[in-house]
């Protein structure tokens, strides 16, 4: 994926998540299903986007990703939340839960 089109899809999508990970990140990949879980089940109208982020250096420099897991969430086109190693579930999922329901509210 190149910056370009992961730009075109953050303005079109109403939410996304980007999870950058490491292929020797022994923590990226514990918590990488339980993220697909959660956004899955929680959340299924955020597209889930993970990234390498050494495979794709341009796109971490751009969104300023310097450790793995990172993870961030935009909402209509605009950051929301950004979670380092140290990451809650639970705390992102309350984070997400209020602007998610007002987001996907039907007329």
């Amino acid at each position: 994926m190149t910056l370009e089109a992961l730009r075109q899809t953050i303005r079109e999508e109403p939410g996304v998540l980007l999870y950058f990970l490491g292929e020797h990140c022994n923590v990226c990949h514990a918590l990488r299903p339980k993220f697909k879980e959660l956004f899955d089940t929680q959340f299924p109208l955020i597209k889930q986007i993970y990234l390498d982020a050494h495979e794709n250096p341009e796109i971490s420099a751009h969104f300023q990703v310097f450790s793995v897991p990172t993870m961030i969430v935009f909402l209509d086109g605009r950051e929301f939340a950004r979670e380092g190693r140290a990451v809650s579930l639970h705390k992102l999922s309350e984070q997400i839960s209020r602007p998610y329901a007002i987001m996907t509210e039907s007329d």
